[in-house]
C-alpha cells in the first residue's frame, strides 16, 4: 500500500517511545485516582480510573470479581477493583525485561471447581537469544496470592536476537480442550512463511502444552505439528466469539493493521502480502483475491497499532453484544469492530492515551489498560 501514513509511525521495536499519555487524575491513598468518572464528548460511556500501574500489559478477572494484571517488567498483581488496591502475586517467573519483552499475558483455564489454573506468557533468555514461553500454575488466593507449581509447557521456537514482536497472547477455546498462543515473527519477517518454526504463527496446543493431534500439520511432527495458522507479523490480541470463531488483531508494518478471522491451516501472507508498506517506504503487494493468502476482515491505513482484543457478550451495553473491542496504541483510542454477517469498522473513541488491553468485567462493564509508566486501569460504564 503506497498511501502515506500520517501521525505517529511506530516502528514496533521502538513502540514504547511513542507516548501520548494523558494523566488528569491524582492517585488517592489506596492507589486509585480520586474523583468519579465523567463522560467525554462523543463517548457513550463514563470512564472511571481505578488504579495506576507500571507498564500494564494484560488482565483477566477472577470469579470473585477481582482482577489479575500483568505488568510487562515482571510483576503480576491481584487488584481489588472496588478499592483500587493492589497486591503482588508471589511465585512469578523471572522474565527478560527489554524492549517489548517481559511478562505478557495472563488468563485462567476453564473453572474446574478447585484452585483456578492460570496460564502466563513471558520472555526468557537461552541459546540463540530470547524467546517467548507459556507456563501453567495453580493460583492460590486464600492468603498471600501465590502461583504454585509453575511449569513451562511451551516455548517459542527458535530463540533469536532482538526484543520485539513476541506477541504471546493466549486464549482457551470454548470447549476448554485447546490453548491458542500467538507467536510473533520477532521482526525477522521470513520465518512467518516457514513451517519448520513457530515464529509468525498461531499455535494450537492441548492444555498441557502438547501439539493438538488434529492440527493441520500434525503429520510433519516436531514444532510444525503445533501450528494452526501462519503468515502472521505481530498478533497482539486473540479472542473467541459466541459462535466459536477465533479472531486476532495484528500490528502491520507502515499501515496495514488487521483484524483476522483465524482459520485452520490458513496463511495470512506476511511478509509477502500486506495492505501496508515497509518502514523504508518499499511497497508490499496488497492482499488481492486469488493470491493464496487469507485477507484481513478489517484493516487500517494509517496505522492505529492494535493491542488487546475482547468480544463483548455482556448486558451493560446490549447494543454491542457480539462486537469486538480492541485498544489502539499509536491511535490512542478504543475501537469497536462490528462482527455481524461480515466484519466492519464501527466506532473509534479517542482515549487520550495508548490503550494496551481491553477486557469485559463480570457485570458487563468494559475495562481498559493504558500503556506505559503510570498506565491506568479504567472502568467504562454506560453514560446516563
Amino acid at each position: 500500500m503506497r498511501t502515506p501514513v500520517l501521525g505517529c509511525l511506530v516502528v514496533a521495536a521502538l513502540l514504547a517511545a511513542c507516548t501520548g499519555e494523558s494523566r488528569p487524575s491524582t492517585p488517592g491513598p489506596s492507589g486509585a485516582p480520586t474523583g468519579a468518572g465523567t463522560p467525554s464528548a462523543g463517548q457513550p460511556f463514563v470512564v472511571t480510573p481505578v488504579a495506576t500501574l507500571d507498564q500494564p500489559w494484560s488482565m483477566t478477572f477472577l470469579p470473585d470479581g477481582r482482577a489479575l494484571v500483568a505488568e510487562r517488567p515482571g510483576r503480576l498483581l491481584l487488584v481489588d477493583v472496588v478499592q483500587g488496591s493492589t497486591t503482588a502475586v508471589e511465585g512469578v517467573p523471572e522474565v527478560v525485561d527489554a524492549g517489548q519483552g517481559g511478562l505478557h499475558d495472563v488468563i485462567l483455564a476453564p473453572d474446574t471447581g478447585g484452585e483456578p489454573t492460570a496460564y502466563l506468557s513471558w520472555v526468557e533468555a537461552g541459546e540463540g537469544g530470547t524467546g517467548g514461553v507459556v507456563g501453567r500454575a495453580r493460583l492460590d488466593v486464600t492468603g498471600t496470592p501465590t502461583l504454585r507449581g509453575l511449569e513451562v509447557i511451551w516455548r517459542q521456537t527458535p530463540k533469536t536476537s532482538g526484543d520485539g514482536h513476541f506477541s504471546l497472547r493466549l486464549a482457551v477455546d470454548p470447549t476448554g480442550e485447546h490453548l491458542f498462543v500467538t507467536s510473533g515473527e520477532r521482526q525477522k519477517m521470513q520465518p512467518a512463511q516457514d513451517l519448520t518454526n513457530t515464529l509468525g504463527t498461531i499455535v494450537r496446543l492441548t492444555p498441557d502444552g502438547g501439539a493438538a493431534p488434529d492440527n493441520p500439520y500434525a503429520a510433519r511432527g516436531g514444532v510444525s505439528a503445533q501450528i494452526w495458522s501462519h503468515g502472521h507479523r505481530n498478533p497482539l490480541g486473540i479472542a473467541f466469539d459466541a459462535q466459536g470463531r477465533l479472531w486476532a488483531d495484528e500490528m502491520g508494518p507502515r499501515g496495514g493493521d488487521e483484524v483476522n478471522l483465524i482459520e485452520r491451516g490458513a496463511n495470512y501472507g506476511w511478509p509477502l502480502a500486506s495492505n501496508g508498506s515497509h518502514y523504508s517506504g518499499q511497497d508490499i503487494p496488497d492482499h488481492v483475491a486469488g493470491d493464496g493468502f487469507a485477507a484481513p476482515a478489517v484493516w487500517w491505513n494509517p496505522s492505529i497499532s492494535p493491542a488487546g482484543l475482547m468480544i463483548y457478550d455482556g448486558t451493560a451495553f446490549p447494543q454491542w453484544r457480539g462486537d469486538a473491542f480492541l485498544g489502539a496504541l499509536s491511535g490512542q483510542a478504543l475501537i469497536r469492530v462490528d462482527l455481524g454477517t461480515s466484519a466492519a469498522k464501527g466506532d473509534q473513541w479517542s482515549m487520550g492515551a495508548r490503550i494496551r488491553e481491553v477486557e469485559q468485567g463480570p457485570d458487563g462493564a468494559i475495562w481498559v489498560l493504558e500503556d506505559g509508566d503510570g498506565g491506568r486501569l479504567l472502568r467504562l460504564d454506560p453514560a446516563a
